[in-house]
C-alpha cells in the first residue's frame, strides 16, 4: 500500500537529508574560555584542593593501631566527632575523583559509554559538567560536550520521565512514567556511540544516530531524539521516514515508530542539531571500527529506501508509529509525548485508587488490580441487590419480608472488599460518556463510525487506534501521534453529558495492564480469531475475566456472549447476556446460522458493517455484538469451519476468542499466550502485558455474591414467604431505657452526632465520614475499604493510619477500658455495641415489633412502630457535603431505607385499620410516603384506609394525585384493579379533579 511523506510544516516532500548539507562548526568565544577556566579552577579545587587542605588541617584521622575494649569505651569528643567527619569526606572525595578520571577517559577516547561509579549519581553528574566545560575549547568535545550553561537545569531536567521507546512503551508513558536518570549522561553517552563514517559519496557529510541502551528506566524513543535535534518532537516521523524498513546491525527493521531497539543506527535530517550529534566523516575517528562498518553498511540501505523503498511509502497514509494496512491488522502502543502547556504531568488514574503499598492484606489482587471488571460487577450486583429487595417488597402485600441481603462471609467477604477497593466506577462512566460523546459527534456530522481495533487508558486519557486514518476527529477529540490514533484528555471527557445514542464498542475489553496503563481490546473488530495458548488453568482465568468484563461493563447496551468449554458457572452474573453451549458441534451450528442472518440484515439495510447501522434510525434496536469465547482449541475441520466464519465476523459484529494448546491455529489474526507468571505476550504486536485475570477461587467468590443476592437463584436475599420467618439485622440494639447507648449517630436525616465532642474542624468531615461507613457496616470494614472509599485516588498506609488512630481516640473507650474502635481477626475495624445509630434503631424496633416482644403484644407494638416512624426525618445523610460519600454509589441502603420505611408505614397502617382507626393509618401512610414515594404498596393502603372513611370525594383526590405522580408510565396494573374496585369512577372524575 502507498503511503506519504510529510515535513514538519506539514507538506508532502522528500525526506530533507536528501542533499547533505556540512554541519557548521561552532566557533569557541571568549565565554567558553571563561567557563573552561572556572571549571578548571573547580576540578583542581576538588580534586587536589580537598586532600591537601584536610591533611593541613585535621592529618590522619584513623587510630594508629586496633582499637581496644578501653577505647570503644570512652567518651565520644568533638575530635573523635571531627575525626568520623573526615573519613565521610575522604570518601566523598575518592568518590568524587573516581568519577573524574571516569569520565576524563571516556571524553577523550570516544569510545564506549563512560563507566557508572556505584551510588554516585550527583558526584559523576558534576564530574560529568565539569570536564565537558573544560574540554570545550578543544576540538576533542566541543562536538559533544553539553555546555556548562546547562548545568543550572540540569539536576531538574535529569529527573523528567523518559521516553520508553521499546515494545513495552505506553500512552503511560505519555505522562506518568517514573523519574529516569540523567538526562546530561544520556546526551553523553549516546554521542560517544554516536554515528560513523560511511562509505560512498551519499555518506559524505550525513549525520548519524546510534540508539543507546536503557539506563535505568531511561529509553531512547523517536519523540524525544527529534526534540533534543529538530526542536520539536513531533517530527519524529522525519526520522522514521528516513529509516523505515532498512535492515540494522542485528538484521532486524524498523516497522514501528515506537519499537526501536540498543544499537540500531537512524540517519538523521541534514538539519539536525545539538552537541550529542557527530558529522560524518569529519569525526569518524572517534568511533570503533566495527562501528564504522555497521554505519558504512547501512549508508549503503539507504539506496533502497530511495527507491523501492520510496515507493512502498509514496502514496496513503504518513508513515509513523500506529501505521496500519488495509490487510494487516496491528496493535500499537503510542508514541511516549510530553505533557503540553506546561501543565505537567496528568493525574494517575483512578484505577489506583487505594493504597500505595505493595501487599493486600490478604485480599485478592486479581479483582483489586482489574478496575473495570471490579466496576462493572459492583455496580452489576447492586442492581441484583436492589432488585431482589423490591422482588421481595413488592411479594409481600399482606406478608412481611426481610430487607436484609446475607452478610458474606469467608471468600466471598473478601472478594466484596476487593471489588470495594478496586473498583473504578468514575473511569467506567467517563469511558461510556466518551465513547458515546464521540458516537454522537459523528453522526451529527453524517460521518460512519471508524473501526477501532484498541483502546488504551493512561492517567484518565483515552487514546483509540484506529483500524486505518479516517480525518480529524471530532472535537474536543485530538489527533494522537499519527493519523490512527484519536485522543480525548481526561479534562475533556469530564464535559461530556448523557447522550441518547447506542453504545459504539461494546466489544472492548481488558487484557492486561503496562505500567499505568490498561489496554482494553475490541474483540468484534478483529478480522479473524483471536487465539490465546498457555497452560489450561492460565487460559481459563484469563477467559473467565473477558467474560465477566463482558457481561457486566458499563459501556455496552445488550450483547450476546457464548462460552463454551467453560464458564457455565458464570451466567449467574448476567444471565440476559451470557449462555453456555456445550461443545463446538454446537457452536459452529448456532454461529453458521447467525453470520447467515446478520450478512443478509446488513445488505437489506444498506449498510457495509454493523459500525455503519449503530448511528442510524434503528441502533438502539439493531446490530448488537455477539462474542465467542471458546476455551477448548477446535482441530481438524471444525477449526477451518470458524475460521472461515471468523474472516467476515468483524463487519457483522462477530468476535471470536478461541484458546489453543499448540499456539498455531488457522485463521488466527492476532495471537497471544498467557505465561505462568501472569504475563500476556503478543510477540507480533510488540505487546507484553500484565494479564488480568479472574482465576478460579475469585470466579467462585464473585459468583456467590451473585447468587446470595438473587434469592431466586438459592440466595436468602430477604427470602420469606409462607411459613418462613424475614431475616434479621445483622446488628439489634436494645431498644429498652436500659440499652441507652454511649455514642448516638443521627444517620436518617441531618447527620448528628450526640455523645462525643466535635473533632479538629478540618478532620471533622473526614472523621464523620468515616464513622458513618463503620455504622453502616457493623460486620467490620476492611482498613484498604476504608481508605478507598475516603480517598478514591489513593492514599499512603501511615495517612491511613494515622486516621484510624485519630478516630479511635475520638471515639473513647467502654467503662472496662476497652476501645469501642477495634480491628477483629480478619483486620477489620469494627465499633462497639455502645455505639449506635439511628439506622440500627429503626431496624430493631421493627423486628422488635414484628418478630420479638411485639409479635404478641398489640401494645408493644404499636409503640415500637410509632417511634420507628418518628425517627425518619428525611433522607439518608441528607446534608452531605458535595464531592464526599462518593461510596455510597456502592450500598444498597438508598434501596434499602425507603423499604424498610414503607414496611413501618404498612405495619402501623394495619395496626390501626384493625380498631378502625383509618385517620391513624392513613397518617402513618403519608409519613412512609414522604420517604418512599414511589412505593406501589403504600399507595394501594392509602387507597383501602381512605375508601374506609367514606368520603368519596377525597377518596376521588388520592386517585387524581396518584395518577398524577404515575406520569406516562401509568397507574400499575394491580392498583389500576383495587382503583376499579373502590371506586369504578375514577378515570371520569379525575377530569373534575383536575
Amino acid at each position: 500500500m502507498a503511503r506519504t511523506t510529510s515535513s514538519s510544516t506539514g507538506g508532502p516532500s522528500a525526506p530533507r537529508n536528501r542533499t547533505p548539507q556540512p554541519l557548521p562548526r561552532r566557533r569557541r568565544t571568549f565565554g567558553d574560555f571563561v567557563k573552561a577556566f572556572l571549571a578548571f579552577v573547580a576540578l583542581a579545587a576538588l580534586v587536589f584542593g580537598v586532600p591537601g587542605a584536610l591533611a593541613y588541617a585535621v592529618g590522619w584521622p584513623l587510630p594508629g593501631g586496633a582499637p581496644s575494649l578501653d577505647w570503644l569505651q570512652q567518651e565520644i569528643t568533638v575530635g573523635t566527632f571531627i575525626n568520623v567527619l573526615t573519613v565521610v569526606v575522604w570518601l566523598a572525595w575518592a568518590q568524587f575523583t573516581a568519577c573524574v578520571l571516569v569520565e576524563v577517559k571516556a571524553a577523550l577516547s570516544g569510545v564506549g559509554m563512560p563507566g557508572r561509579i556505584p551510588g554516585a549519581g550527583g558526584s559523576q553528574l558534576l564530574a560529568r559538567q565539569l570536564v565537558a566545560a573544560l574540554l570545550l575549547v578543544g576540538a576533542t568535545a566541543a562536538s559533544f560536550a553539553p555546555g556548562l550553561s546547562q548545568f543550572g537545569q540540569s539536576l531538574e531536567g535529569n529527573q523528567k520521565p523518559a521516553s520508553a521507546a521499546s515494545a513495552q512503551q505506553t500512552p503511560g508513558g505519555l505522562f506518568g512514567q517514573e523519574q529516569a536518570g540523567s538526562a546530561a549522561s544520556a546526551v553523553a553517552e549516546q554521542a560517544e556511540q554516536a554515528a560513523a563514517h560511511a562509505d560512498g559519496s551519499k555518506s559524505e557529510d550525513t549525520k548519524y544516530y546510534r540508539i543507546q541502551p536503557p539506563e535505568g528506566r531511561h529509553h531512547d524513543s523517536m519523540w524525544e531524539i527529534a526534540e533534543r535535534h529538530l526542536g520539536d518532537g513531533r517530527r519524529y516521523k522525519e526520522i522514521y521516514q528516513l529509516n523505515k524498513d532498512r535492515e540494522q546491525p542485528d538484521g532486524s527493521r524498523l516497522s514501528e515508530a515506537s519499537l526501536i531497539r540498543p544499537g540500531w543506527i537512524m540517519e538523521m535530517p541534514a538539519d539536525a542539531h545539538g552537541g550529542e550529534l557527530v558529522e560524518m566523516p569529519d569525526e569518524a575517528p572517534k568511533v570503533s571500527q566495527d562501528v564504522k562498518e555497521q554505519i558504512s553498511d547501512y549508508a549503503k540501505s539507504g539506496d533502497h529506501q530511495q527507491g523501492g523503498g520510496a515507493k512502498e511509502q509514496g502514496g496513503g497514509q504518513q508513515g509513523g508509529s500506529g501505521s496500519v494496512d488495509r490487510d494487516t491488522a496491528h496493535i500499537t502502543i503510542p508514541e511516549q509525548r510530553p505533557s503540553e502547556g506546561g501543565k505537567g504531568q496528568q493525574e494517575a488514574p483512578v484505577a489506583s485508587s487505594g493504597e500505595s503499598e505493595g501487599f493486600s492484606f490478604g485480599l485478592p489482587e486479581a479483582l483489586i488490580g482489574a478496575p473495570l471488571l471490579a466496576a462493572g460487577l459492583l455496580g452489576a450486583l447492586g442492581r441484583r441487590r436492589r432488585h431482589a429487595l423490591w422482588q421481595s417488597a413488592m411479594g409481600a402485600i399482606g406478608g412481611r419480608r426481610g430487607m436484609e441481603p446475607p452478610t458474606p462471609t469467608g471468600g466471598a467477604a473478601d472478594a466484596m472488599d476487593a471489588l470495594l477497593v478496586g473498583a473504578d466506577p468514575e473511569g467506567v462512566r467517563l469511558l461510556d460518556l466518551s465513547l458515546r460523546g464521540l458516537a454522537a459527534s459523528l453522526a451529527e456530522e453524517s460521518r460512519a463510525l471508524p473501526t477501532v481495533y484498541a483502546a488504551w487508558l493512561s492517567g484518565g486519557d483515552l487514546h483509540l487506534q484506529l483500524a486505518q486514518p479516517a480525518g480529524r476527529p471530532p472535537a474536543p477529540w485530538q489527533l494522537g501521534q499519527d493519523q490512527t490514533f484519536w485522543m480525548l484528555a481526561r479534562t475533556d471527557a469530564e464535559q461530556y453529558e448523557d447522550v441518547d445514542t447506542a453504545a459504539p464498542y461494546p466489544g472492548l475489553v481488558s487484557l492486561g495492564t503496562l505500567d499505568d496503563s490498561r489496554l482494553l481490546l475490541n474483540l468484534e473488530a478483529v478480522p479473524g480469531v483471536v487465539s490465546l495458548s498457555g497452560r489450561e488453568a492460565d487460559r481459563a482465568a484469563v477467559f473467565a475475566s473477558v467474560a465477566a468484563e463482558l457481561a457486566t461493563n458499563g459501556w455496552s447496551d445488550r450483547m450476546t456472549i457464548t462460552l463454551v468449554g467453560f464458564g457455565q458457572d458464570l451466567t449467574p452474573l448476567a444471565p440476559n447476556r451470557l449462555r453456555h453451549l456445550d461443545d463446538i458441534e454446537a457452536l459452529i451450528e448456532t454461529m453458521e446460522a447467525e453470520t447467515r442472518q446478520r450478512r443478509g440484515a446488513l445488505g437489506a439495510a444498506g449498510h457495509d458493517s454493523v459500525l455503519t447501522g449503530r448511528t442510524g434510525p434503528a441502533q438502539h434496536t439493531r446490530w448488537a455484538p455477539h462474542l465467542v469465547l471458546l476455551a477448548a482449541e477446535p482441530t481438524g475441520d471444525d477449526a477451518v469451519k470458524l475460521a472461515e466464519l471468523a474472516a467476515d465476523a468483524s463487519r457483522l459484529g462477530i468476535g471470536y476468542l478461541v484458546g489453543t494448546e499448540s499456539g498455531d491455529l488457522p485463521g488466527a489474526a492476532w495471537e497471544m499466550e498467557i505465561t505462568p507468571e501472569g504475563k500476556l505476550l503478543a510477540p507480533l504486536l510488540g505487546l507484553e502485558l500484565e494479564a488480568q485475570a479472574l482465576p478460579e477461587a475469585q470466579q467462585r467468590a464473585v459468583v456467590e455474591l451473585f447468587l446470595d443476592a438473587d434469592p431466586g437463584e438459592g440466595g436468602t436475599a430477604g427470602s420469606t414467604g409462607s411459613g418462613r420467618t424475614a431475616a434479621a439485622p445483622p446488628f439489634l440494639v436494645d431498644v429498652t431505657e436500659q440499652g441507652r447507648p454511649a455514642v448516638y449517630a443521627r444517620l436518617v436525616g441531618t447527620y448528628e452526632i450526640i455523645g462525643l465532642d466535635t473533632p479538629d474542624g478540618e478532620r471533622s468531615p473526614l472523621m464523620h465520614e468515616a464513622l458513618a461507613l463503620l455504622l453502616l457496616h457493623r460486620e467490620g470494614v476492611h482498613p484498604r475499604v476504608l481508605s478507598s472509599a475516603l480517598w478514591p485516588r489513593g492514599v499512603t498506609e501511615d495517612v491511613r493510619d494515622a486516621l484510624v488512630e485519630r478516630l479511635r481516640e475520638w471515639l473513647g473507650t467502654e467503662p472496662d477500658g476497652s476501645p469501642r474502635l477495634s480491628a477483629d481477626r480478619s483486620g477489620r475495624l469494627t465499633l462497639a455495641k455502645s455505639v449506635v445509630s439511628d439506622l440500627d434503631v429503626l431496624r430493631s424496633l421493627y423486628h422488635e415489633a414484628t418478630q420479638g416482644r411485639g409479635a404478641n403484644s398489640r401494645a408493644v407494638r404499636g409503640r415500637m412502630l410509632t417511634d420507628a416512624l418518628v425517627l425518619v426525618r428525611g433522607p439518608l445523610l441528607a446534608d452531605r457535603p458535595q464531592g464526599r460519600y462518593a461510596w455510597l454509589t456502592h450500598e444498597i441502603i438508598d434501596a434499602q431505607l425507603p423499604l424498610l420505611v414503607a414496611d413501618i408505614g404498612l405495619a402501623l397502617s394495619e395496626f390501626h385499620l384493625e380498631k378502625g382507626r383509618a385517620e391513624k393509618a392513613i397518617e402513618a401512610l403519608n409519613a412512609a410516603l414522604n420517604s418512599s414515594p414511589g412505593d406501589e404498596r403504600l399507595w394501594n393502603e392509602l387507597l383501602r384506609a381512605t375508601h374506609a372513611v367514606g368520603d368519596p370525594a377525597r377518596l376521588q383526590q388520592v386517585a387524581a394525585d396518584l395518577v398524577a405522580r404515575s406520569g406516562a408510565r401509568g397507574v400499575p396494573p394491580r392498583t389500576e384493579a383495587l382503583l376499579d374496585e373502590l371506586l369504578p369512577t375514577w378515570r371520569s372524575g379525575l377530569t373534575a379533579v383536575g
